[in-house]
């Protein structure tokens, strides 16, 4: 095994399964090409076809284990079947709480379970019902943001609290460069789970006028402006965009559902139109006013200068971090 490998994979840099469809094949494989575990994102909706059709095409392109992503906050039954018939790498869960049953599921079909957690609290469950690896996710992080506490506070408490139960913990939440997965590393983690980074790729499943911006702006805001409808009590973490600092009082009462349509999308396969407000980043298939959707991003987005290919992303992160080990910390220079 690699440097810093976790779970059988090479690296322990994982790509998170970025929504509703920005973590597609040709990202996930590009990432397990290069040593990482990619996370393909499942539907926020019952479509256990389509799923198994996201799966094959993934293992077109890669012979190397991946990952499919999971929201609990929506229906999904179908969907983690297809995901546990298919015996992919790992299945990774969020907002909602992981079960035993279906850990016990996932593991006689031979996939591994890791939850994403946002507190102590959450982490205990994970623990108590035998997950295999855990992601600490810290309110720093880009997009839907389950937690109050900063990485720095909540990771080594989850290290703690896992002790010797050889469960690894992985960091995420505003890490985008070496010295954050050297410090994630520092605190206890066994690997870094990264979006916004992967999200500025040349793979990443965003439409060009997201990523540009992803370069352009460098402040982001933690808000529930986006989305309030569909998925209530979900706060997130976005760009500081004209659009956003613009409505970003909006009343409490207001949300997407009565708002004008401002364009128009695919999404996993389903023709969708999209209101002002909506919770949907834009992809290559949006149209209409881009600039007023939401640009999901974690607060290091400015620590992020250009567009990468995501397999070049792993490499200089691992070269980097080896680098900044060997010159910083070797026992010489204490």
């Amino acid at each position: 095994m690699g440097w810093k490998g976790i779970l059988g994979f090479e690296y322990g840099i994982v790509q998170g399964p970025l929504g509703p469809d920005i973590a597609g094949p040709e990202l996930v494989a590009a990432v397990a090409n290069a040593g990482g575990l990619g996370l393909l994102r499942a539907p926020d909706w019952e479509s256990p076809d389509y799923v198994k059709e996201l799966i094959r095409k993934t293992r077109k392109l890669t012979d190397k284990p991946f990952g499919v992503g999971v929201v609990l906050a929506f229906p999904h039954k179908e969907n983690v079947k297809a995901i546990l018939e298919e015996k992919v790498a790992v299945l990774q869960l969020y907002w909602g709480e992981c079960s035993k049953e279906l850990v016990i599921e996932a593991h006689n079909a031979g996939v591994k379970v890791v939850p994403q957690v946002g507190s102590l609290e959450e982490a205990k469950n994970a623990i108590n019902v035998g997950v295999d690896a855990i992601i600490v996710q810290g309110r720093e992080a880009g997009g839907h943001v389950i937690g109050q506490e900063g990485l720095i506070s909540l990771l080594p408490r989850v290290v703690d609290l896992v002790g010797d139960h050889g469960i690894p913990i992985i960091a995420a939440g505003g890490i985008v460069d070496a010295r954050g997965y050297v410090a994630a590393l520092a605190l206890g983690a066994k690997g870094i789970c990264m979006g916004t980074r992967f999200l500025a790729t040349h793979e990443s499943y965003a439409h060009p006028t997201y990523k540009r911006k992803l370069i352009e702006y460098d402040k982001t805001e933690y808000t529930d402006v986006f989305g309030r409808a569909r998925w209530p009590g979900a706060p997130h973490r976005v760009l500081q965009t004209p659009f956003f600092c613009d409505w970003k009082c909006l009343s409490a009462q207001e949300n997407e559902t009565n708002q004008p349509i401002i364009g128009r999308t695919i999404i996993h396969g389903v023709e969708r139109e999209i209101r002002r407000f909506a919770g949907t980043v834009p992809n290559p298939t949006t149209t209409g006013d881009i600039e007023s959707m939401v640009m999901y991003a974690g607060q290091s987005v400015g620590l992020i200068k250009e567009i990468l290919p995501a397999g070049q992303v792993v490499k200089k992160l691992v070269e980097a971090a080896q680098l900044l080990i060997h010159q910083t910390f070797n026992p010489d220079s204490i």
